[in-house]
C-alpha cells in the first residue's frame, strides 16, 4: 500500500492530498529512509512524522483498503512521541 494512502485510512493525516505534500517536503521516514508519498509500506514498518513542533514515531500493525474510524487506530501502535525544541 501507497505511504500517502496509510496515512489517510489510519488518519494519521486526514487527507491524502496533504499526506502527500508532507512527505514530499521530506517530514516522514520509514525505518529511518526518507520516504516519497508513492513507497510502499508493509506491516512491521516505522513510521516517523514530524508535525511542526511534534513528531510521532508509529508502527504498522495492519494494511486495509478502507477502515471504519472505530477501526482506524488499529492499524498502526504509537511507538514514541516527542516534542522538538523549535531554537532558530
Amino acid at each position: 500500500m501507497r505511504l500517502d494512502k496509510f496515512l489517510k485510512v489510519s488518519r494519521l493525516i486526514k487527507r491524502r492530498t496533504l499526506a502527500k505534500e508532507v512527505s514530499d517536503k521530506g517530514r516522514i521516514t520509514i525505518n529511518g529512509i526518507v520516504a516519497k508519498a508513492s513507497t510502499n509500506v508493509k506491516v512491521g514498518d516505522e513510521l516517523a512524522i514530524t508535525f511542526g513542533t511534534k513528531k510521532i514515531t508509529v508502527k504498522i500493525e495492519a494494511l486495509q483498503e478502507a477502515a471504519k474510524k472505530e477501526e482506524a487506530a488499529n492499524l498502526y501502535s504509537i511507538v514514541k512521541e516527542e516534542r522538538i525544541s523549535s531554537e532558530v
